[in-house]
Order: C-alpha cells, then structure tokens, then sequence
C-alpha cells in the first residue's frame, strides 16, 4: 500500500525554520482547522514582562498559514490583523486554534483564537488568505 502524500500544509511546515526555532508544536492540522500550541520562553519577553505581541502573532500566523494551505498550491496572507486582550507571561502556554470562516474563489477568511492554558482568551487573530498558482514545493 502506498502511503498518502502529505497535506500542503505539513509539507510547508516540515521547512519552517521559523516556527521551529520559537518551539511550536502542531496538534492538529486539517483543511480550514489546525491547532498550534508554543510556550512564551524568556526570549520571548517585551520590555513589560510579557509575551512580545509579534510572537503572539507569529503562534496564531501559523496556525492560519496551516488550516488555508489544503490544496497543491501555495496559499499565502493577504492581509491580517490582531487584537490582544490580555497579557501572556514567562512559562505560558499558548495555543492558537484557527477556523476557516469563508472562502470563495481563491480568497479565504480565517480567524484564529489564542488561549492560554486556562482558556483565557490572549488575542483575536483575522487572517485573509489568497491562493497562488504556485504549485507547493514536493
């Protein structure tokens, strides 16, 4: 039996040196959903203590860039924005769960909610997706 060729989207994370380096780990990863937990490290401080918000924002960028890359070809943002609701501290771990809301043609719209590890809600991600014409890399 021939093993299933893999998604996109774990293609794509299989070469991302970025996501890596911040410790994030993918829980789940299907068409229009994925889940993506990191743990705010002292590295990962601003000036106040707490979690820089553009690492807050690369957890729930990845969480986006993973549930819209379901297809042969590349899928990259058109654009996103972030509201943060609260801070995260030193050892907090953060998971980021990402929907697809809508999608037509090759535009989509995604949300994605980070959530400590209590289920307080950190930030509100909205990421807007548009698919090339650029086959993934094999």
């Amino acid at each position: 039996m021939t093993a299933a060729p893999a998604r996109s989207a774990e293609r794509m994370m299989q070469r991302d040196n970025a996501s890596e380096a911040l410790g994030m780990t993918v829980l789940a990863s299907e068409a229009g959903h994925s889940v993506v937990t990191m743990t705010v490290r002292e590295d990962m401080l601003n000036g106040h203590a707490i979690a820089h918000g553009g690492l807050v924002f690369a957890l729930a960028d990845t969480a986006f860039a993973i549930a819209c890359n379901d297809s042969d070809l590349v899928t990259v943002s058109a654009g996103a924005e972030i509201t943060f609701l609260r801070p995260a501290g030193l050892g907090q771990l953060l998971t980021a769960t990402a929907v697809l809301r809508s999608r037509s043609g090759r535009s989509g719209i995604y949300d994605v909610q980070v959530a400590d590890a209590d289920g307080e809600i950190v930030a509100e991600f909205r990421g807007h997706s548009r698919r090339t014409n650029t086959p993934v890399p094999a």
